[in-house]
This record gives C-alpha cells, structure tokens and sequence, in this order.
C-alpha cells in the first residue's frame, strides 16, 4: 500500500525542479505538459492527486524568478530550498532530472525512463536528504531571526568543528552558543552527544538548544536555554567497534 507523505525528499525535489526549470524539467521525462507530468507522477504512486504535484510546485515558485508568484501561505520550504541548493544547486536540468530520476528508482518506484547511475558524491549527498538534523539546520539559519534574543545577532557557523554546537550567535553584549535538533512529528525525543552535553554544561545559560519540530509540515522552533536544567536526559553508553586497515611499512 501506497504510503502518501505530504512531505517526501522526492517531491520536494521534483517541485523544485518544477519551480527552476518549468518544462525543461518534464521533458526529461517524456512529458510534455505539466498536466501530463502530474499524471505521470501519480501514476508512479509519488502523489495521491495531480493537484498535489503542482502544489509542491507552487510552494517553490516564490524563490525563483520564473515569473510565478506561488502561494506563500504555504509550508515554508525556504529552508529546504536553501538545502537542496546546497546540495544539487549548481546542477543543469540534465543532471538534476537524472538525479530525481535514480532517487525514485531506488526508493522502490518503477520508473520506466533510462538514466546513468550518479557519481559517488551525489549518492553521498542523497544520505543528506535523510537527516532531519540537516533540514533542521536550514530552517534555523532561515528564521533565526525571527526569535527575539537572536534578531540582531551575526551567526557564526561552527558545524565543521564538531565541538558540541552547530552556531556561535554574536550580540552586541555576548555570544550564544546553539544547538540544533529536528524532529518529524510534532514531538519525540532527541539525543545530545557526550561533547554537546559537556558544552552546555560549560556554558549554561549561553548554551541555547534549538528543538525544529514539525518539519513534515509545519516547522516550529521551540527554545531551550540552559537545556540541562529541563531536560530529563537519561544516560546511555554505546559501544561500537570500528575497524581499519594498516599498511605495512615502506618508503614513500
């Protein structure tokens, strides 16, 4: 039985494809209206209705200058936009058609349509479309400002560091260090890392945990200052081998 999510990794990439480059984009493939393409796409199982095609469309076609207006009371896809940019914006239609094409394929859909197998990077980025963490990190970035104590703030980018907080947000008094966690559904729970633990033990009330929930539909930031103080975080330890492969000595 056909699982119908109103938020899927793959229609959010065909509405954006949908939204960059219009028909060029349903041409590839072998359709060549939108209408035809809606029904294709319903045909695969990917949509319940045509019309949801090409509202996932019209919730894309504000970010773009296509001449489409879109409809921006609806979800907001700014950050996913933003995300997939990130990750497949320098893509020509060609490129990124065959990228939708292989990510529908190998979610189980019987697309009939010929196309290469991606390079090692792309499938690397596809394990990125998974994460709620990463979409999660986008929408923050997206909407930071729109929480009170940040609204004035320079964002500084620290996920490549790895030291237990995504972003340092800089204010003319102080600096706040914040950690970002996403969640599907409207609640669940979520897990912080010995070194994100450490951290917000450290910094205390300068150490904000930033929960997204909501991120099928409708996001929502809940704020945590000083997280471990609310939280009830239960401890676990895992242990995990991890296996490498040594050469034998030589001259390079």
């Amino acid at each position: 039985m056909i699982n119908y999510k109103e938020e899927t990794e793959i229609m959010n990439l065909i509405g954006y494809g949908l939204a960059k480059f219009d028909l060029k984009f349903t041409n590839e493939f072998d359709c060549k209206t939108k209408t035809s393409f809606g029904k294709y796409i319903v045909q695969l199982g990917l949509a319940k209705t045509e019309k949801a095609v090409s509202n996932r469309q019209d919730s894309f076609d504000p970010y773009f200058e296509n001449g489409r207006k879109g409809w921006w009371q609806r979800t907001q896809r700014k950050h996913i936009k933003l995300f997939i940019d990130n990750l497949f914006g320098n893509e020509d239609v060609k490129s990124y058609s065959n990228i939708v094409k292989y990510l529908i394929q190998n979610n189980g859909f019987e697309l009939k349509l010929d196309f290469t197998q991606p390079n090692p990077i792309i499938k690397s980025k596809f394990k990125q479309l998974q994460k709620t963490g990463k979409e999660a990190e986008y929408f923050f970035m997206s909407n930071y400002k729109s929480i009170k104590i940040f609204e004035n703030a320079i964002i500084e980018d620290a996920r490549l560091w790895g030291d237990g907080f995504d972003f340092q947000m800089n204010t003319n008094e102080n600096f706040i260090l914040a950690e970002i966690k996403g969640i599907r559904e409207k609640s669940g729970s979520i897990r912080m890392t010995k070194n994100e633990f450490n951290k917000a033990n450290e910094y205390k009330d300068s150490y904000f945990l930033i929960v997204i929930t909501n991120l099928s539909k409708t996001p929502k930031m809940n704020i945590l200052q000083n997280p471990l103080k609310e939280l009830e975080l239960t401890k676990k330890e895992l242990i995990s081998t991890q296996i490498n492969y040594h050469s034998k000595h030589r001259i390079w």
